[in-house]
């Protein structure tokens, strides 16, 4: 066993492949057995793309015609993933999309396998990763579905991979970093928050505060639970003041008078707030429902999986918060992904929960890593002792 867990065990790379493989196997195999699923958006989509392929893939004079409330640009990847696929591929081109996104899941799971070893995880700490990311909900259920969702998370797991990689080698490469962000950002109106958090870590790191887990896991408790739902508050009433008119505005102002937690969940919602306490404790409640691991209609299968990944990301934070002093590019990566989890957590309640939850996928595989993470930091104080 020691052998195993050694960091320069031979055969620890090709456990590493072979389980990558076994895991993308598993995850295509059950998705590809239930077939491709259209949503509500997923046709918004095909209407769009089929807009796009009218106007010989002009995007300028598609984005003057397409008067969606949300400006249209932010979802210019998927639509042209879409129309392309109906281009090449016809009446098939759901089957064509839906392997994309498959291929998009083993992209992203070797990325998600580079970066740890990059920062020098033991390849059979990540191996054990695979087993655990098997069994995630979120990947067993949304490569299916014809919607954004794989690819931007495919997207947020390459920007982690590129800070990550900076980390290590000390020098971001800025332009693949702020080309792929400009992707990104037209992939899905909630890659702000990825770009907020970016932005914030190369401003932010510099003053190594990552060095200090305990100190900064109590800044992240304290500014996500009790700073934000006050500013967030503020900001809704600066709002309502302000912008009132404003379609996106009004939106948001109507969510929270309903009370709205979850969206489509009435039994989520709290009574419509009729004060300003009122309003900062339903965004409180919304960011602790962010992470929420089950819902009334959930199976007992999908609470108990969805239950399992939330305590082991916990128990990981946990276990890296005590030990993991004077680590640095361990510690700085875990920064990275706690601000960037954080920010998608934030952003989504201030402005709508998804029913299923989707905008939690996208920072899964970045949650995931903490764990392999901290078990290579037990492991190093073990041997050390």
């Amino acid at each position: 066993m020691k052998e195993i867990l050694s960091s320069e065990w031979k055969y620890g790379k090709k456990l590493l492949n072979v389980s990558v493989l076994i895991a993308f196997v598993i995850i295509a195999y059950y998705n590809l057995s239930i077939g491709y699923m259209m949503s509500p958006d997923s046709f918004t989509y095909s209407g769009w793309a089929d807009a796009l392929i009218e106007l010989d893939f002009n995007l300028y004079d598609y984005f003057v015609q397409n008067t969606f409330f949300t400006p249209s640009y932010f979802y210019t990847t998927p639509v042209i993933v879409v129309a392309v696929s109906k281009v090449f591929f016809g009446s098939a081109w759901q089957y064509a999309f839906l392997i994309f996104d498959l291929f998009l899941v083993l992209f992203s799971l070797i990325l998600f396998s580079k970066s740890l070893l990059i920062i020098g995880v033991r390849p059979v700490l990540i191996s054990i990763t695979m087993a655990v990311l098997v069994l995630s909900v979120d990947l067993l259920l949304w490569p299916r579905y014809i919607l954004s969702d794989t690819i931007f998370s495919f997207l947020v797991i390459l920007v982690t991979f590129i800070i990550i990689r900076g980390i290590a080698m000390d020098k971001t490469h800025y332009i693949s970093l702020i080309s792929i962000l400009s992707i990104t950002l037209l992939s899905r109106p909630s890659s702000i928050p990825i770009l907020f958090a970016v932005f914030s870590f190369v401003a932010i790191s510099r003053f190594q505060i990552y060095n200090k887990p305990k100190l900064l896991l109590l800044l992240f408790i304290l500014g996500f639970f009790v700073v934000s739902p006050f500013i967030f508050a503020y900001l809704h009433h600066l709002i309502e003041v302000n912008l009132s008119d404003n379609t996106q505005g009004a939106h948001l102002l109507r969510l929270v008078g309903q009370g709205e937690i979850i969206n489509d969940r009435p039994e989520t919602w709290l009574p419509p707030p009729s004060t300003f306490g009122d309003v900062a404790y339903l965004y409180f409640v919304r960011m602790i429902s962010f992470f929420t691991p089950y819902a009334a209609p959930f199976s007992i299968i999908h609470i108990a999986l969805n239950s399992l990944q939330t305590i082991i990301i916990l128990l990981s934070i946990g276990l890296w918060a005590f030990l993991g002093e004077n680590i640095k590019l361990l510690n700085k990566t875990v920064f990275f992904i706690l601000l960037l989890s954080f920010s998608v957590a934030a952003f989504s309640a201030f402005t709508i929960i998804d029913y299923d939850w989707r905008y939690r996928f996208p920072i899964i595989l970045p949650l995931m890593m903490i764990f392999p993470i901290s078990m290579e930091i037990l492991c190093k104080k073990i041997i050390s002792e």
